[in-house]
């Protein structure tokens, strides 16, 4: 099993030249991970793995294809659900929220039949790709922002929340596999014109897939990567009007994130983000994905300790005491539903009881479908919300 650290790796912040190019692939890896452990049931769940950790130590997703104009009925109908859902709900946000809305109205993709690899390498279409098949959350909440659904997804779970396609996502095909080892043969029986990965987790698979669809990277490691994301695959679809609400609709939750932050003096709250799963633990830093979109609201003192990928993330429980966060957000990754959170796990540690957050009951076990695998417009939003709540 990989380390959770690989997990974390794989969704640190770029260096500063935040050029996709040059971006480290470490932190997707710990998806890899759990994606067999957790997993079970043999669909690919992209969620981080843990190694063992000693006592309680938090030691814890270029080649080109022509599209195929095919897709069933049953897409369409789930396209026309996700397009109503995702404009009604992000117009009602938007409508809400508009006064505090940071830099105005969202600008308008021009439509291109190109979109840019992880490696900074362009993927040329002759025409706009239809089938497309996701291997990360990324992908699945983009398009569905979009108005679009997959006619294959690694992560279910997502699209079956409420907040997503509900009851109707199941008609959508589930990858077999584990995350970053997804079952190639699977993928090529959906005859996509597309294939969507992470960078550092689905490499691999590259000389494969790229044999019957292109394969795209996505390297996220903050919402503004998610935010340009959704505008690529925006100009991409030609889907700008979609891409201008669903845009408008992060800008004002994370507006309206702020003010509640500022108004509740969030700021002053110590929060913490890990996850955890086989018998290890990893904490989002300042610099990945979750750990920065927490910084937004919170104050957030959790900086990558360096070292590489088994230890950038690795924090013991007595070095979480000694930051003592007011509040806790876990992402446990359970082998079946029954089995116990990592936070039940830790009851009865001594060291774990005396943190601030765990007196007060501020630990919050989250969904790791939404918090993890989400890394969109939508799921980003949602998981504002359910941080300010629940710290409030």
């Amino acid at each position: 099993m990989i380390s959770p650290h690989f997990y974390a790796a794989t969704s640190g912040r770029r260096s500063s030249s935040r050029s996709r190019h040059k971006a480290p692939k470490v932190l997707w890896a710990s998806m890899a991970i759990i994606g067999l452990a957790v997993a079970g049931c043999g669909t690919a769940t992209e969620t981080p793995t843990a190694a063992s950790s000693s006592s309680v130590a938090v030691t814890s997703e270029t080649s080109s294809a022509p599209a195929s104009t095919s897709s069933s009925a049953a897409a369409e109908s789930m396209s026309s659900s996700a397009a109503e859902t995702s404009a009604a709900m992000s117009s009602e946000e938007v409508s809400a929220s508009a006064p505090g809305m940071e830099g105005g109205s969202a600008t308008p993709v021009t439509p291109v039949l190109s979109i840019t690899n992880a490696d900074g390498t362009e993927i040329t279409f002759d025409k706009i790709p239809e089938r497309i098949v996701c291997l990360t959350g990324l992908c699945d909440d983009v398009l569905f922002e979009l108005g679009l659904v997959p006619v294959g997804t690694s992560t279910p779970g997502l699209l079956a929340l409420p907040e997503y396609l509900g009851a109707e996502s199941a008609s959508i095909t589930s990858i077999t596999g584990s995350f970053g080892g997804e079952d190639v043969e699977s993928i090529a029986a959906l005859t996509p014109d597309l294939v969507v990965g992470l960078a550092g987790a689905h490499d691999q698979m590259s000389p494969s897939v790229v044999q019957f669809a292109p394969l795209l990277l996505l390297d996220v490691t903050s919402y503004e990567d998610s935010i340009s994301y959704l505008r690529s695959f925006g100009a991409l679809l030609d889907k700008a009007d979609e891409q201008v609400i669903a845009e408008n609709s992060f800008n004002a939750s994370l507006a309206k994130a702020r003010e509640a932050s500022s108004a509740g003096g969030l700021k002053k709250m110590k929060a913490l983000t890990m996850y955890a799963s086989g018998g290890g633990t990893g904490v989002n830093t300042s610099d990945d994905l979750l750990g920065g979109l927490m910084s937004e609201i919170f104050e957030y003192p959790w900086p990558n300790k360096g070292g590489g990928w088994d230890t950038a993330q690795a924090y013991s429980t007595e070095e979480i005491l000694a930051v003592n966060p007011d509040i806790i957000f876990i992402q446990s990754f359970t082998a079946d539903a029954a089995a116990p959170k990592y936070s039940q796990e830790l009851a009865d540690n001594p060291v774990w009881s005396r943190i601030a957050a765990v007196q007060s009951g501020k630990v919050i076990e989250v969904d790791t479908a939404l918090w993890t695998a989400g890394r969109g417009p939508r799921a980003l939003s949602l998981v504002l919300d359910e941080a300010v709540a629940a710290a409030s």
